[in-house]
């Protein structure tokens, strides 16, 4: 596993992915201090609440190379060929990823300080800007997890990196959109019978195996008009409220407004180690499919 996290690492900071990777969160980072700070007031949380729809486009930027490039350039054969679980391949790569998204992270973690000794007005709190500089990487685990996971969706860097875009951009808006979701019960309905058709495609996708994934979908979409029938009323507002607890992004609200939320925190790794196991599971199938 070490072997492969430094060859990604490698990968990331010998070309230019990791470079401009960190020069985008610390030119944005800077942008900010600046808006947030000219009155004199240092205010870092507001800072590092802004810096979270960076990640839309410093993710796909990030992940986009780790396993597409491979298939790209037939070297994913060599992965599959190592004397290693695909879960130590995964993880390496995942580690070297994470070592690279952390590396401007603590170099901002020096701004507090910065703004503290330059501050006019007030004091920094140092509590709530290192609590947020803690959310923002514990949120950054988890969607570099999903940027992985697309990744090895895909053949080529260029369609990694829209595909990852596309999803992020869901992501960060999902927590607004629920807002315009109808209440009523036979909404609910509708939107969770799309989203249990769009897991069969996933599964289907992930495991090649049409019938299995047709039959899985069935069972949901019959257990969702079992449920329909028998609770009826249970239905209203249901997909709103369901899609509001999985918004990812949402849940760095708390640590930007100085809570440390610790349900946030095992959410965010949770939300990391499912989307490592699909990523593993892509991955063992085309070993096994070679």
């Amino acid at each position: 596993m070490t072997a492969i996290y430094e060859r990604e690492l490698d990968s990331q900071l010998n070309g230019l992915t990791g470079y401009v990777y960190g020069a985008l969160m610390l030119l944005f980072a800077g942008i900010y201090v600046m808006v947030y700070n000219l009155s004199g007031s240092p205010d870092f949380t507001s800072v590092m609440y802004s810096m979270t729809f960076i990640y839309l486009i410093a993710i796909p930027l990030l992940t986009m190379r780790a396993i597409a490039e491979e298939r790209h350039q037939k070297t994913d054969q060599l992965l599959y060929s190592l004397p290693l679980s695909m879960a130590k391949i995964v993880l390496g790569k995942y580690l070297a990823l994470v070592t690279v998204m952390v590396m401007p992270i603590l170099l901002m973690a020096l701004y507090p300080l910065v703004l503290n000794a330059l501050a006019t007005a007030g004091s920094m709190s140092f509590k709530s800007a290192y609590g947020a500089i803690a959310g923002y990487i514990l949120l950054g685990l988890a969607l570099t997890a999903i940027g992985l996971f697309v990744s090895s969706l895909m053949e080529s860097a260029a369609l990694a990196a829209g595909a990852c875009f596309i999803l992020m951009l869901l992501i960060y808006f999902m927590g607004p959109l629920t807002e315009y979701i109808p209440e009523t019960a036979g909404a609910s309905l509708a939107a969770l019978a799309v989203t249990a058709g769009l897991f069969g495609l996933i599964l289907w996708r992930l495991t090649k195996n049409g019938p299995f994934a047709g039959v899985v979908t069935l069972a949901l979409e019959g257990a969702l008009g079992g449920c329909w029938l028998a609770w009826p009323d249970s239905f209203r507002g249901l997909f709103a409220k369901v899609a509001g607890q999985l918004a990812v992004f949402d849940k760095f609200d708390n640590f930007a407004y100085d809570i440390f939320d610790l349900r946030a925190a095992v959410y965010f790794l949770s939300v990391a180690a499912v989307f490592l196991f699909l990523t593993v599971q892509v991955m063992e199938r085309r070993r096994w499919a070679q």
